[in-house]
């Protein structure tokens, strides 16, 4: 059988009309707005028709600790929810949508991979319905307005050295991480040190994907500080008078894409924070509008389990009442023998031993989702063709002795229908267990204790030191009222700690946070750790260079 790439695959398939999709949904007309034949946004206005509609089963898939040989995680999403198709159930997938950056850098496209898409791709990894264009745009017209503030006399009494606003771009770009601006003279600015963010970590993003309609989006942009006067005293986008003009930008942006898989199900793809600098879940306005439209809605929150899920959960449902039906783990075969110490070049090679080794990592992971968060869930193997029966015999055994079972994924092969018994034991978990959701933290501790608990119950780790900045930030977040707000961890995706190398499920590691930073719109603080940095920077090989476009306008090289 001949290989077929991802965009190949994607390429031969034939959509239906975006209005065909969205009419099955009984989305009135009025509230659908076509982007071309395949893709629209939804009004979400939408949702005050819907009210009064009860809510489906939430279904979130999260994973193991990603390696170099690839987990699956969007892929499995999408094929679950063909396969519960399949098995005749009335569902939608809720994703988020691709950064350029992965597109452009190493990781490629997330729209799902071979069967199991959401199309049209393309559109999807590239500009798709310009989200994230109105994102950038609106974090940098506080950035100027900032510095116009500065520039045109300075009556807040900004100290240009405690701005902690940056502005963003949607790349990959080392180059911006640390930067001088202003320079040229008196009229071209205030000089002073400044940087940039990837589009997916600024708060912006994050207040986009956590708003409930455009009210809520103008008060948390309002509520953005943006630095501090000489006196110590914090200065926000409200007193910049910035929020209006934000928010006009953004008023498309928050209305939810409707797109669908190869199988034709309904997509929403809104929103797109990475889960190691941000909080990794699509918005809350798409998932409230699967939860009306479909009876089960499987959702997906960023790399592992430590991360997007312990967001999801701790941050995203806490602020927007949600509470998952079940949780669906996805591993390979191959990333666990990768955790066990074998070299990528040699994962191919049955290796029960390295297996057993690497196994751990799944299994702590499972059993935070059972125990400290009283989930139901199920783990996904997500198949590959060198898998031995011996090595899935050995994953299966090891879940069986947590009270987990595991089911085989071969949507990546064969789409909806090789996702059916994952589909089917989905059912069964949302039939027959229930959920005793909680917190991995409650939000009356202080600062340091909410810290202390993700790291010691999620990471497992013998606890957290505030070092540097991150001693004196705390106590000024304390004392200007931040101190009860949910933690937001930006943290390395190749370790529950926080040094990559440590894989498996490390012992015997204490976790540093470095930074503490409040995005007050979001309503969460953020902890930077170890040496996670919020602009990536391009690999020696960057995926750019394989991605062309021919004289017809077809894209190649996007995977």
């Amino acid at each position: 059988m001949d290989y077929k790439s991802d965009i190949e695959i994607a390429q031969e398939n034939t959509p239906r009309k975006i209005t065909e999709i969205a009419g099955e949904l009984a989305i009135d007309e009025r509230y659908v707005e076509p982007y071309g034949h395949y893709k629209a946004k939804i009004d979400y206005n939408f949702l005050n028709e819907k009210k009064d509609t009860p809510d489906g089963k939430l279904i979130l898939v999260t994973a193991i600790t990603p390696t170099p040989a690839g987990e699956g995680k969007t892929t499995t999403s999408v094929g679950l929810a063909d396969g519960l198709r399949k098995i005749g159930k009335n569902v939608i997938v809720a994703l988020r949508e691709p950064s350029l950056g992965p597109v452009f850098g190493v990781k490629g496209g997330a729209a799902g991979g071979g069967y199991a898409q959401v199309v049209p791709m393309e559109d999807i990894n590239l500009h798709f319905t310009g989200d994230f264009h109105a994102i950038g745009a609106a974090n940098n017209l506080l950035a100027a307005m900032l510095d116009n503030h500065i520039q045109q006399g300075n009556a807040l009494g900004i100290d240009p050295k405690q701005i902690t606003w940056k502005r963003a771009v949607d790349m990959n770009d080392r180059q911006l991480r640390q930067i001088v601006d202003g320079l040229g003279g008196r009229m071209q600015g205030v000089p002073r040190e400044d940087g940039f963010d990837i589009t997916v970590a600024s708060e912006i993003m994050a207040v986009l994907c956590l708003a409930s309609d455009i009210t809520d989006l103008k008060e948390r942009l309002a509520r953005i500080i943006v630095g501090y006067t000489y006196d110590g005293k914090p200065v926000t986008a409200r007193d910049l008078k910035a929020q209006g003009a934000m928010a006009a930008l953004l008023k498309d942006a928050l209305k939810p894409n409707l797109v669908q898989t190869l199988e034709h199900t309904p997509a929403l793809v809104h929103g797109g924070p990475f889960a190691n600098i941000a909080h990794g879940c699509n918005s809350v306005t798409a998932t409230r509008m699967a939860l009306k439209l479909g009876d089960y809605v499987v959702t997906e929150a960023g790399f592992a389990a430590d991360l997007g899920a312990e967001k999801f959960l701790d941050i995203k449902c806490r602020m927007a009442g949600l509470t998952p039906a079940a949780v669906v783990i996805v591993a390979t075969v191959r990333a666990l023998k990768y955790h066990g110490g074998v070299a990528k070049a040699d994962l191919n090679q049955e290796n029960l031993d390295a297996l057993e080794k690497g196994l751990p990592n799944l299994l702590q992971h499972v059993s935070n989702i059972r125990d400290v968060y009283g989930l139901p869930c199920v783990v996904a193997i997500n198949a590959f063709p060198t898998d031995t029966k011996a090595e899935l015999d050995l994953v299966e055994k090891k879940c069986k002795e947590l009270g987990v079972n595991a089911r085989l994924s071969e949507v990546w092969a064969k789409g909806g229908e090789g996702g059916r018994a994952l589909a089917e034991e989905v059912v069964r978990l949302c039939d027959e267990e229930t959920a005793d959701f909680r917190f991995s933290y409650e939000l009356d501790g202080t600062i340091e204790e909410k810290l202390d608990a993700i790291c010691k119950k999620i990471y497992h780790a013998d606890g957290v030191q505030l070092v540097g900045n991150a001693i004196k930030q705390a106590a000024q977040l304390e004392e200007i009222g931040f101190g009860k707000v949910p933690i937001c961890m930006a943290k390395t995706q190749y370790s529950f700690s926080d040094d990559p190398e440590k894989l498996g499920a490390p012992k015997g590691f204490t976790v540093t946070v470095r930074n503490l930073k409040i995005s007050a719109g979001a309503g969460f603080i953020v902890a930077l750790t170890g040496d996670i940095m919020t602009m990536p920077g391009l690999p020696k090989v960057p995926a750019a260079e394989k991605i062309d476009v021919d004289a017809n306008g077809v894209i190649s090289g996007l995977f």
